[in-house]
């Protein structure tokens, strides 16, 4: 499962209200499932939930390595949330680039605010980075905070999962983004109202599922922490 469904809704919403990753991880359960090789999942929580094995990788190295070479010097990778600092961390690893934050306020499914920014993006490329883009509002309230505080005018934003519902596209188009980069763990659409690249994970999902078959280990994988 490259993009495992649900896997947001981790919590109860209200009382009464059914655990939406716990329901779909029971039915896979139920449905015979013996393995599960996800991408990139929401929470590590996920591994708990789940009553079969499961092996999670993550499509960072490969989306970083899309972006390598076409960065200027002094860019800025950007977590959109505290919740993706730890993924800007890692591709600020891999790409030897420092890492700045926004802290955001979430006012529905589709309003976001965001308030303030750590650290400098003034007159440098930014890389904004998280784990999936739903309806672009965290985006396009990150874009504007490092807009406003200086960042050079074409932003690069990189996820894993391109959701893209309701009118994320629209609206991740009107933003100053050069470029949408995204893998393939959701088909994309052919011609999208933003400028999208597609990163295949096709290649890593290959090795993995060959390696379970000949029951080789994993290990040296990259894998979601």
């Amino acid at each position: 499962m490259p993009y495992f469904g649900y896997a947001r809704q981790d919590r109860r919403g209200r009382a009464g209200q059914a655990i939406g990753v716990h329901v779909v991880a029971g039915a896979l359960a139920s449905a015979g499932t013996q393995r599960l090789i996800v991408v990139d999942p929401h929470t590590v929580a996920l591994e708990a939930i789940c009553s079969v094995p499961m092996e999670m990788l993550t499509a960072v190295p490969s989306l970083a390595q899309a972006l390598e070479g076409q960065l200027p010097d002094g860019a800025v990778v950007v977590a959109p949330d505290l919740g993706a600092v730890k993924l800007a961390e890692r591709f600020g690893a891999l790409l030897s680039r420092t890492v700045a934050v926004v802290r955001k306020t979430r006012l529905s499914g589709t309003r976001v605010v965001a308030e303030e920014l750590v650290g400098n993006v003034r007159n440098r490329q930014v890389v904004i980075v998280d784990d999936m883009i739903s309806t672009g509002g965290t985006i396009e309230a990150a874009a504007k905070v490092v807009a406003d505080h200086g960042a050079a005018p074409e932003i690069v934003v990189v996820a894993t999962h391109g959701l893209f519902v309701e009118s994320a596209a629209e609206r991740l188009g009107r933003a100053p983004i050069r470029r949408v980069l995204v893998t393939d763990t959701l088909a994309q659409p052919a011609a999208p109202a933003m400028p999208l690249s597609v990163c295949s994970v096709a290649p890593l999902l290959a090795d993995a599922i060959g390696r379970l078959h000949r029951d080789e280990p994993l290990d040296d994988l990259p894998a979601r922490s």
